[in-house]
């Protein structure tokens, strides 16, 4: 499928730059149109990528957190969030719901399938001591990027 635009952006693993990769992307998307309920989808999908990245991909440490994001042909929005983490060991247990790594009780277990409930397609890869590639893909049903 041919590329329309495509954008990229890399910050520091910080809490408070998740609300910044929110807005970038939501920005980014406007260009296709989308519903408030789109957007919002697509918000809460990258918000929770982008806390995992930062929450277990690096733990208590600071590293890069990349973003990837391409409109296509036909509506299409695929967005590839990434770190250089510690990795996933069980990517396929990774994302059962409830399922987490923190033992401090203070995360639910509930981000992958956040995603998979907001975005048309979620795929993980990873490699322990190399890092977490989550990629996002979502179809806008409104006709403003035709």
């Amino acid at each position: 499928m041919k590329v329309l635009n495509e954008m990229k952006l890399s910050f520091p693993s910080r809490s408070a730059n998740e609300a910044f990769a929110r807005t970038a992307l939501s920005a980014f998307t406007a260009a296709l149109d989308p519903t408030i309920e789109e957007l919002a989808d697509i918000k809460t999908a990258v918000s929770e990528a982008v806390t995992n990245a930062i929450v277990h991909g690096y733990r208590e440490g600071i590293g890069t957190i990349y973003i990837h994001a391409k409109i296509l042909e036909k509506n299409r929005i695929v967005i590839r969030i990434r770190d250089t983490g510690c990795g996933i060991e069980d990517v396929k247990r990774a994302m059962e719901p409830l399922y987490t790594t923190c033992t401090t009780g203070e995360r639910s277990g509930l981000g992958f399938a956040v995603m998979e409930a907001f975005m048309d397609k979620v795929k993980v890869r990873s490699r322990l001591g190399h890092g977490t590639s989550v990629t996002l893909e979502k179809t806008i049903l409104s006709k403003g990027a035709e």
